[in-house]
């Protein structure tokens, strides 16, 4: 079950700004990308549901903060469905983040008070996910719709808060777009892990990447 309640949850990824997303096979290889995340700053780290078995190694990544990494929030991605969702929870995910949005997963996260952060390509999309209790929303994917399509919708629906995915890197124009157009936080994949940086075992380089980032969102905030 989850370690930390919905509204600590919320506001970790708000006052950090940067979500990590981030899958590989091998528990030990990502365990050492989550200790480096988290010697950079990071403090909610989104592992995605895209390989085979994939659980097991979430598994034991939560087991792993849970003993070394005090503080750290761990969440699953690429989340479609209600029974993903609910395998998840039971394995310890503090937040559900999908590509989609499913309103058939809002019930299942809403009964253990999980944040479910629902992937939404338009602002009826937005709109309907925040109706059904989704506190933040994804906007994905980010390189498609981009910054203007968060200041657009954020005009008319200013309360709403959101993570956008996609097309999101380290560097201080990008961040800094995305942040002046309103998004509470970013999540950033491959950006932040480049192949040949895991492939190296290069972990104060990826610290290094996520303290820069965070920095940053801190200047442009």
């Amino acid at each position: 079950m989850a370690k930390y309640d919905k509204l600590q949850v919320l506001a970790t990824m708000q006052q950090t700004g940067l979500v990590p997303v981030f899958y590989h096979a091998d528990a030990a290889v990502a365990k050492q990308v989550l200790k480096a995340c988290y010697d950079g700053g990071v403090r909610a780290f989104e592992f995605t549901n895209r390989g085979d078995f994939a659980q097991e190694v979430f598994a034991e990544l939560v087991k792993y903060a849970a003993a070394e990494l005090p503080g750290m929030i761990l969440g699953i991605g690429s989340v479609v469905d209600p029974g993903t969702a609910a395998l998840y929870l039971q394995l310890g995910a503090n937040f559900v983040v999908g590509p989609i949005y499913n309103p058939a997963v809002v019930p299942v996260c809403n009964r253990r008070l999980v944040p479910y952060c629902p992937g939404c390509g338009s602002a009826s999309e937005v709109s309907a996910a925040q109706e059904a209790g989704c506190d933040l929303c994804k906007v994905f994917p980010g390189d498609v719709l981009g910054p203007a399509f968060v200041k657009g919708l954020r005009a008319p629906m200013p309360w709403s808060r959101l993570m956008v995915t996609g097309g999101v890197k380290p560097e201080r124009a990008n961040l800094e777009a995305w942040f002046k157009a309103g998004v509470t936080c970013v999540g950033m994949g491959s950006n932040l892990f480049p192949k040949d940086v895991i492939a190296a075992g290069d972990w104060p380089r990826i610290t290094a990447l996520c303290r820069d980032a965070l920095q940053i969102i801190q200047e442009v905030r």
